[in-house]
């Protein structure tokens, strides 16, 4: 049964005055064990237009003045709304869009609050729930085929609550799908803040947590080999020039592909010949294979090297023995051959190494055949050597991966900076590929890949001066194809940050679904007035005063923006980003120092 409260007496498009009755003030209506909640800001409420009932949000209320007679001088006061139109039903069922419009005089009722939660709980018979709605109180099922099977930002300041979100809405979804995750879907977090390396989200045999240390060393990623010797990749990590380096590193490939068979002790002795019986031997040959004997690690061969002298008189090399090494060959043949093979140990080497020596051996065949100048390919070498050593304590190149886990958490929290610019783009890369070679033209995919970036700030900002711009652009095109390409092959972007401003505005532009919590900052409000069509004015007008905990879930998967409040996770599930309670850190202090406290007082 309907509970009129008031009349329609004004409607100018689509904004719509009502007249409320002088009894129809009440916070909250029970009726015949029904609760209902009365007229006030962002209430639903029900227009009877014939057969139709158009639902209505309030958006304002005001009083207006009322004299019965001129000369009377008691004045009375209407109370008036302001609704908006949102949708209507039509045999119960809601119907979302403006179609029907009252006309003055239409009675206006509320609406009970189990048929809000209705008209929000867009997933019949569902239990996705993750919390309820802030006025209402009532439980909403979210439409989980709808959000996972889209791109997600969880954006909200520091303190707001997003972190709990994130993690709530993937322990729902694992708490009630996981039989029918595994071996149809992967979830990659990669968590800069160590905040879900525990027993968050997942805590099954399936659930595999690498954490990274590019100081100390540890855990590794297990990185394969063919996204490893890649010369984009190679190129962008050591900021390599695109005119002479990265041409200079694409032959170093070339070589390594086309020469496999081919054992790297053969290729080295070929190297050495080159330089040490060269007809016109050069001084810059010799360096490098100095810089070779420190890469694969070889005492007796540095100690030789480092005594040979280069005589510029008759352009020869002369060794501490006393032999010649020249054009003829017989000295490197009888002396520096056998030696190379006695001391020359290349099976140690890991892929890092062999990289290294693979550019050394390049150089050394290029200075001596003139087809580069040393001076122009030694800088990318040496940032290389710079970038190798903090990449080899978190990264271990295979040839075989590990089988993947249905969740793998990668925390970057013991990571130096320029690791955590690095790691994100090559494990997403390495994901990704893998998966979309995996699927090839299947239509639709059969297996989805969730990349989940907790703090997205960090990686997908265009704001950073500290890297070079190309590795810049590079990182954001990848994650810009991905967020742009990854539908087709069942691969989904899950965004969480504090600073939505920072991120490219091409990605936030192309993601599906939102969960806003509070933000003040005045460009972050720009950028999602910008870029969510779906967002209404009442809503985003409630984001910078929102309570921890609370956000406003808006985009395809909803029918209608909705102000949430998410249920916090027990501590055991809850990331590790819990705010410091002082009270209860100082307390622990106060007995042990009394003493010291009440002489200080005497002092005083």
């Amino acid at each position: 049964m309907a509970i009129p409260i008031g009349e329609v007496i004004a409607v100018s498009g689509v904004k719509i005055s009502l007249r409320i009755f002088e009894d129809s003030n009440q916070e909250t209506i029970f009726h015949d064990g029904v609760k209902y909640r009365g007229v006030s800001l962002r209430e639903h409420l029900l227009i009877q237009r014939g057969f139709i009932d158009i639902v209505c949000l309030v958006e304002g209320e005001y009083l207006d003045e009322r004299r019965l007679d001129e000369q009377a001088e008691k004045t009375t006061y209407i109370r008036k709304v302001d609704v908006r139109p949102i949708g209507y039903l039509i045999d119960g069922n809601f119907n979302e869009g403006v179609k029907y419009m009252p006309m003055i005089r239409d009675r206006a009722s509320l609406l009970s609050e189990d048929i809000v939660g209705e008209i929000y709980g867009a997933e019949k018979g569902s239990n996705f729930t993750i919390g309820t709605m802030l006025k209402e109180n009532v439980s909403i099922s979210l439409p989980w085929t709808r959000l996972f099977n889209s791109h997600l930002g969880i954006f909200g300041n520091t303190g707001s609550g997003k972190s709990n979100t994130l993690a709530k809405l993937y322990t729902t979804l694992f708490r009630e799908k996981v039989q029918g995750l595994r071996g149809k879907s992967k979830f990659v977090i990669i968590d800069f803040n160590g905040e879900y390396t525990e027993g968050q989200i997942h805590s099954g045999f399936d659930k595999g947590v690498t954490v990274l240390d590019s100081r100390k060393g540890g855990q590794k990623f297990m990185l394969e080999s063919s996204h490893f010797w890649d010369a984009d990749t190679l190129s962008l990590l050591f900021q390599a020039t695109a005119n002479t380096q990265a041409p200079f590193l694409r032959r170093v490939l070339t070589g390594r592909e086309k020469y496999k068979d081919i054992p790297l002790h053969t290729y080295l002795v070929k190297t050495f010949e080159r330089v040490f019986a060269a007809s016109e031997p050069k001084p810059e040959g010799l360096e490098l294979t100095r810089e070779i004997a420190r890469v694969i690690g070889s005492p007796a061969l540095e100690k030789h090297l480092a005594e040979v002298k280069y005589n510029s008189y008759n352009k020869s090399f002369k060794a501490a023995e006393g032999h010649f090494y020249d054009s003829d060959g017989k000295s490197f043949n009888s002396f520096l051959r056998p030696f190379l093979s006695q001391h020359a140990k290349l099976d140690d080497l890991d892929k890092f190494d062999e990289l290294m020596l693979r550019c050394y051996l390049q150089l050394c065949r290029d200075v001596v055949l003139g087809y580069a100048q040393y001076d122009h390919i030694q800088p990318v070498l040496a940032r290389a050597r710079s970038s190798i050593s903090g990449l080899r304590n978190v990264l271990e190149v295979v040839d075989v991966p590990l089988p993947p886990y249905l969740l793998h958490v990668i925390s970057l929290k013991k990571c130096k900076n320029d690791v955590k610019k690095i790691l994100p783009m090559l494990i997403a890369k390495n994901f990704y590929e893998n998966h979309k070679e995996s699927e090839g033209l299947s239509s639709p995919p059969t297996k989805t890949l969730h990349l989940i970036i907790d703090e997205a700030h960090n990686i997908l900002s265009e704001q950073s001066t500290r890297e070079h711009e190309m590795w810049k652009d590079y990182r954001l095109e990848l994650f810009e194809e991905i967020i742009k390409e990854g539908r087709k092959y069942g691969v989904y972007l899950t965004l969480s940050s504090q600073r939505p401003a920072d991120i490219s505005p091409t990605i936030v532009s192309q993601i599906h679904n939102f969960f806003i919590h509070r933000l003040v900052n005045e460009r972050d409000l720009m950028l999602l007035d910008n870029t969510i069509s779906t967002l209404d004015s009442s809503s985003k007008a409630l984001i910078p005063t929102l309570a921890k905990g609370c956000c406003v879930l808006t985009g395809t998967a909803f029918e209608l923006p909705m102000i949430l409040k998410v249920e916090p996770l027990i501590k055991k599930y809850r990331p590790a980003s819990d705010d410091v309670d002082l009270e209860a850190l100082w307390a622990t202090q106060e007995n042990s120092e009394e003493d010291d406290v009440l002489a200080y007082d005497d002092l005083v």
